[in-house]
């Protein structure tokens, strides 16, 4: 089994790889699939669920679908004590990005709903999904100690917020006697150094500095898209062809094709296993963000923190 990874400065310990449910409800994910799933996930020793507010109203007409059928199975088992559960709010509507939608009005909207929908009274670690660099960072943590106060959140965090605006709140928190942000959500996967832009600008990917942030400071990163989005399972599976219209298909990217190939020879590791070990070769904790909706694959990827791949390996693969 696994060693939890404990937060700093909090009583949060985790299961080094978070489920992420951005496509329950899509994708024949509706309940009489998933629950099964997710009970596989904290059978096999998991104990981190991530949602959001927003998570698959990009298909219409429901809002809210991936919290209600999380909610759903929540009441089905009729508690939710054995795992941390994640949500976030604040995030723009999804025809106006570049519109911020995080005034505390907002955020205690949409905490609200997250809160009546996913049927619990306190969300562990409430984020803000995205930024608005126009609002003083302090204004803004001191919405989310208001939540904590009320007993509606036990920590908070931030999703893609680049790391100066993290700097500025962790010296905020700091100079206030205030815990601060617990974790960070951003795009971090082995291929990212050579994808191209994701057509979401108001993505946040880290970077040098934030590795940097994360090394000396106590705020857990929690990766997401940890897979690469599929793109090296479709290319071992169906070859180039299948992945050209995806932000990963550069030369450098299909170029590391063979060399996971070969340290999958090596080590009898799976795919999935390689990509996912990357992160638990950094040198601060990371706790990435997976879905499957097969317990199969599930089971394989929560293998990954077992796996004994040497941070050099990934170095040498220039990623």
């Amino acid at each position: 089994m696994a060693n939890k990874i404990k937060i700093p400065g909090t009583e949060l310990e985790l299961f080094p790889l978070g489920y992420g449910t951005v496509d329950i409800g899509l994708k024949k994910t509706e309940n009489a699939d998933i629950f099964p799933v997710l009970d596989a996930y904290i059978d096999l020793g998991g104990n981190l669920i991530d949602t959001a507010r927003v998570y698959s109203d990009w298909v219409p007409p429901e809002v809210g679908r991936s919290e209600r059928i999380l909610g759903e199975w929540i009441r089905a088992r009729g508690h939710h004590n054995d795992f941390i559960l994640i949500s976030k709010g604040g995030h723009p509507r999804l025809d106006t990005m570049h519109t911020p939608r995080m005034s505390p009005d907002d955020m205690a909207g949409d905490l609200e709903l997250s809160l009546k929908t996913l049927g619990v009274d306190c969300i562990d670690i409430y984020f803000y999904h995205r930024d608005n660099t126009r609002v003083p960072v302090g204004e803004l943590l001191e919405t989310m100690e208001d939540f904590r106060r009320q007993g509606k959140i036990r920590y908070y965090g931030c999703s893609n917020w680049t790391s100066e605006r993290m700097e500025e709140a962790g010296e905020y928190a700091s100079a206030h006697g205030l815990r601060g942000f617990v974790a960070n959500q951003m795009l971090f996967n082995l291929g990212r150094r050579h994808m191209l832009p994701p057509a979401d600008d108001t993505m946040v990917a880290m970077d040098a500095r934030m590795e940097a942030l994360h090394r000396r400071g106590s705020c857990l990163a929690m990766p997401y898209y940890g897979l690469c989005s599929g793109f090296f399972h479709r290319l071992d599976a169906a070859g180039p062809e299948s992945v050209r219209d995806s932000i990963y298909c550069t030369p450098e990217n299909l170029a590391l094709k063979p060399k996971i190939d070969e340290l999958r020879r090596q080590t009898g590791a799976s795919v999935t296993q390689v990509l996912l070990n990357f992160f638990y070769t950094r040198d601060f904790p990371v706790v990435p963000l997976v879905f499957s909706s097969n317990i199969e694959h599930l089971k394989d990827a929560m293998m990954a923190p077992e796996m004994r791949i040497g941070r050099d390996v990934y170095d040498e693969m220039g990623v």
